[in-house]
């Protein structure tokens, strides 16, 4: 049944079917059999336990025909977020909508360092600049339970996403959502630390990207203009006048940008950069002078 579409199915053969499908597809993806797996979860609510103890069960035409779908859905390059509408991250679990970047891996770092300089403040006050699905914001107010949040986003659609993660985490009450460009809406503000995951990818680099990100996630949150310093050139004149003394801002900050911004932070205090996993400066940290 390699690559047909079959109206009745085991468990066992629609995750293999789907597997096929994907391997066949130009934008399947590398990870297939996880992938159709994941799909198949969703759509029949099952855990990965029971995808191997049902295997035999048969699907109904209404759950088969939600899978093709799915899986059609994958094999154009839709990412597999946006097809369950959820992602992990920080341990918590995200609504995730093309509205909204999918949270990565490599962002908990931002997590961790913020945590990490702020975890003896008393109550901190924090804003997080660009917030998307909130998943910086929401990480930062459940591990710390007396700080102050601030999420802040140009689009609407983006900060409707994040409210309502809020409320699946539990920590609406410790954060406020507002509409602003960078810092603009509080800039009479102070705050402790500023994080941000900005959009920092040149236009140039656009057909590079894998078609899952350049035709499903959304331009606004990845692309910051020609050289894909822009962003950073602007948040980091603002952060410098919104941080109480001794106030700490953190960036991601994509691959071959470290030197440059060295650069713009140039005047800042115990400036340091963290690396991914795989050796590359991912974080960029610098304490107000």
């Amino acid at each position: 049944m390699r690559g047909i579409f079959a109206e009745s199915m085991t468990v066992g053969e629609a995750v293999a079917w789907g597997s096929s499908r994907l391997d066949e597809s130009e934008h399947g993806g590398r990870h297939t059999r996880q992938d159709s797996t994941l799909l198949l979860r969703h759509v029949l609510g099952l855990s990965q336990a029971e995808v191997i103890t049902e295997r035999e069960r048969q699907l109904t035409r209404e759950e088969t025909e939600q899978f093709n779908a799915a899986i059609c859905e994958r094999a154009k390059g839709k990412p597999i977020q946006y097809i369950v509408g959820q992602q992990e991250f920080f341990g918590l679990a995200f609504r995730v909508t093309p509205d909204v970047l999918i949270p990565r891996p490599e962002t908990e770092l931002l997590v961790e360092a913020a945590i990490e300089r702020l975890r003896e403040h008393p109550a901190p006050k924090v804003v997080d600049v660009g917030t998307g699905s909130g998943c910086i914001a929401i990480s930062l107010a459940n591990a710390l339970s007396r700080a102050d949040v601030t999420a802040l986003d140009i689009s609407p659609a983006a900060l409707e996403i994040a409210r309502g993660n809020a409320r699946r985490n539990g920590v609406e009450s410790q954060i406020r959502f507002v509409t602003s460009d960078l810092l603009s809406a509080v800039q009479s503000e102070r705050f402790d630390a500023i994080v941000s995951n900005p959009p920092y990818i040149a236009l140039s680099e656009k057909k590079s990207l894998p078609v899952e990100v350049r035709e499903h996630e959304p331009a606004q949150a990845l692309f910051a203009g020609r050289t894909g310093l822009e962003l950073y050139q602007r948040l980091i004149v603002e952060a410098a006048g919104a941080l109480n003394l001794n106030g700490w801002l953190l960036l991601e900050i994509g691959h071959g940008q470290r030197d440059a911004i060295a650069k713009l932070l140039r005047d800042w205090n115990q400036v340091e950069f963290i690396d991914d996993l795989q050796g590359i400066p991912r974080v960029a940290i610098g304490k107000k002078a």
